[in-house]
């Protein structure tokens, strides 16, 4: 199982990364864990300073705008 984390302060963006990970996720029959951190000072604590970020397994995989799902897709392989 794939511990995602959605960094981001609960905006559109951050609700649409959520949501498309989790939609990529079921279509692949990836389990997933998706947590989203809203908390400014846990989001700074991974160096991500533009959101929504993504976290997959303690690593920053994206910062920044939301992710494509050709991108989702290659992070849940």
């Amino acid at each position: 199982m794939k511990n995602i984390k959605i960094l981001g302060s609960g905006c559109a963006n951050c609700q649409t990364t959520y949501k498309l990970i989790q939609e990529v996720a079921a279509e692949k029959g990836v389990d997933v864990e998706l947590e989203k951190i809203e908390d400014i000072g846990q989001i700074m604590s991974y160096g991500v300073m533009s959101t929504p970020g993504v976290v997959i397994d303690d690593k920053v995989v994206h910062a920044g705008g939301i992710p494509d799902r050709k991108s989702i897709q290659e992070w849940l392989a």
